[in-house]
């Protein structure tokens, strides 16, 4: 029998008090937090949801930066003078010393280490939550039955829908991105001086190449983004799904980067595989799930986006640069812009043989023509449909003059 602050834990038990310990070392110590590269922007709903009780969901393609960003936040909180470290409990329910554990019994530990009643109020930072089964009925619980505000993560898009039978009205989404232009360059530690600004383009042509994942914007490995497609298809689907070929995903994988920024059918691709029309489509929705590639329906009635071939776009240009070159500026620009607009929840236009880029959310028609000019059949659908707003983005400049601008 072991003992720490008068709390019993049997040499059996599958988690001990040393690994909350580990995972938070600001319990014992000042200053355990690493120098980051600040991300103000990524952070800022999630600070702001602060001011609320509501579970904050983090989501995104792994390795956008969750973990980091949740550190951030309990650096912030914890601040000088700022919250007791003894009230802020992080840990990564991934981690197979926790397997044994629910979430409930996790936190009643936690709270029994620093005698701490279920009426305090404590900040929960739950990293891979959807590792539990029943992760949001235990959210749902814990949000109801004690004083807590909590974080919690997920790589898979199965945390929005799972969500919704327990935690409605009780949750909010933050979905992270990777990092966008201004990020890259504060990570690279460039600052273009006015008199400079013609570099611009240039270090925008190295971010489209390069992408927004962080470690990879640092380190420059390419295997890191190899490590993180493989260990996407074979943990994330292959091994959840029970996918026996494996071959068959990371064909599909492929086809689906040559097509980013293009109206993919699922027809075609199946007959390219030789495999069903429903196993394609199982795939891919399996890799939207995961946030390794992004379909963007076609704007129309129920049918026409149910029916109608999605436009297909990668998690982030760095990927696609890897697995197809760095080739056709154009369609990589496209993808960026997508990523930029995701939030506002873009469709397609698609009318009388002609296509535009994006219709989003809040009225905004977007047509995308990097460095170039649209048809004149294009020009028409453009001039004559309805929309709020339009907007042709030819480049770097003409994209954040656009993002600039309100749209609410």
């Amino acid at each position: 029998m072991l003992s720490y602050n008068n709390a019993c834990i049997t040499e059996a038990d599958p988690m001990s008090e040393e690994t909350l310990f580990r995972y938070n070392p600001w319990w014992e110590e000042s200053g355990a937090f690493p120098a980051v590269v600040e991300r103000p922007e990524a952070m800022a709903p999630i600070s702001a949801s602060l001011g609320n009780d509501r579970v904050c969901l983090l989501t995104g393609l792994r390795r956008t930066g969750k973990t980091t960003l949740m550190k951030m936040l309990i650096r912030d909180l914890i601040g000088p003078g700022g919250t007791d470290p003894r009230h802020i409990c992080y840990v990564s329910l991934d981690d197979y010393t926790l397997s044994g554990e629910s979430i409930l019994q996790v936190v009643e530990r936690y709270r029994r280490i620093h005698r701490l009643e279920s009426s305090r109020k404590v900040y929960l930072f739950l990293d891979e939550v959807a590792s539990h089964g029943s992760f949001e009925q235990q959210l749902k619980n814990l949000h109801d039955s004690q004083q807590v505000k909590v974080y919690a993560s997920s790589s898979s898009a199965s945390l929005l829908q799972d969500r919704k039978a327990f935690l409605t009205g009780r949750s909010e989404v933050v979905e992270v991105m990777p990092l966008d232009f201004a990020e890259y360059l504060r990570f690279k530690g460039l600052s273009v001086k006015k008199r400079d600004e013609h570099l611009l383009d240039a270090y925008f042509e190295d971010f489209l190449k390069t992408g927004g994942l962080p470690e990879y914007v640092l380190h420059g490995n390419d295997e890191h983004l190899r490590d993180l497609v493989d260990d996407i298809i074979m943990k994330d689907i292959a091994a959840r799904y029970g996918v026996r070929n494996t071959g068959a995903l990371k064909d599909l994988f492929l086809l689906l980067m040559e097509r980013a920024g293009k109206v993919a059918s699922i027809n075609k691709l199946a007959n390219i595989q030789k495999v069903s029309v429903d196993t394609v489509r199982r795939y891919a929705d399996w890799f939207a799930r995961t946030y390794l590639v992004h379909l963007v329906p076609r704007h129309g009635t129920t049918n026409e986006r149910l029916l109608s071939a999605k436009k297909v776009y990668a998690a982030d240009t760095g990927i696609r640069s890897l697995f197809t070159g760095f080739r056709d500026k154009g369609s990589l620009f496209e993808n960026y812009v997508y990523l930029k607009l995701r939030a506002r929840k873009p469709q397609y236009v698609f009318q009388n043989g002609s296509e535009i880029d994006f219709l989003t959310t809040d009225s905004a028609l977007v047509e995308v023509k990097y460095q170039s000019e649209m048809s004149a059949k294009q020009a028409r659908l453009f001039k004559d449909f309805g929309a709020r707003r339009k907007a042709l983005i030819r480049g770097r400049a003409d994209l954040e003059e656009f993002l600039r601008a309100p749209h609410a």
